[in-house]
């Protein structure tokens, strides 16, 4: 989890689209995204917290903003976006201690190293890799939407021409083929082959790694 406050609060705005695969939840109390977006926030619980009088940068404002986003995108994604945003009433940019109760509320949530769907959307701090999606020369503000479902992978939208997807036992079955889908085109069926060296590459952790990878290049 990351949970921050004013300024940190800002960093929360900032981090937890950015890095979604780390966080099972985070939570932003009186702080202002700047030019972030929620959409990376697909498989994070966020929690906001903010004052109703707390105008300064138009934080209070911003928040009733991000709270019909957030809304919006949970609407047409109803497996994705949990979220509670509390804009507390009388309450300036210290809200004595109310922002707390997003506390139980995040606790409630665990970390998922393998969702069905991914929505990444890189931030100007570039990255590899996010969950079970890689490139090699990553580029700011480009969008990957994928999913998995059984033995298809789908790439529903992207930005990026090259990538590579990472898989194990635990999405799908590595002994059978695997289909990857683009723009409701099959572009491939291939056999994932296990590879020490994949695991070594994307060892996390106990419960985060990958056994075999795909390298994708679409038309």
């Amino acid at each position: 989890y990351i949970v921050g406050f004013s300024a940190g609060g800002d960093g929360v705005y900032q981090l937890a689209p950015r890095m979604s695969d780390k966080f099972a939840g985070a939570g932003m109390m009186a702080g202002h995204p700047n030019e972030t977006l929620p959409d990376g926030l697909r498989n994070v619980a966020f929690a906001l917290h903010v004052g109703a009088d707390d105008a300064a940068y138009e934080r209070n404002k911003i928040a009733g903003q991000w709270g019909e986003k957030l809304a919006a995108l949970q609407q047409d994604d109803k497996e994705g976006y949990a979220h509670q945003v509390v804009v507390h009433k009388g309450k300036g940019h210290w809200m004595d201690k109310e922002e707390a109760s997003a506390l139980d509320w995040l606790a409630q949530f665990e970390r998922n190293p393998y969702p069905q769907k991914i929505v990444w959307i890189q931030d100007d701090v570039l990255h590899n890799r996010l969950y079970w999606l890689g490139v090699d020369e990553p580029k700011p503000k480009t969008k990957i939407v994928a999913s998995i479902d059984g033995q298809t992978i789908t790439i529903h939208e992207t930005d990026v021409k090259k990538m590579t997807i990472y898989l194990n036992d635990t999405m799908l079955d590595l002994n059978e083929p695997v289909v990857v889908v683009y723009n409701k085109r099959e572009l491939s069926t291939t056999e994932a082959v296990r590879d020490r060296i994949v695991i070594q590459k994307t060892l996390r952790d106990p419960k985060d790694y990958y056994t075999a990878q795909i390298q994708v290049e679409l038309p």
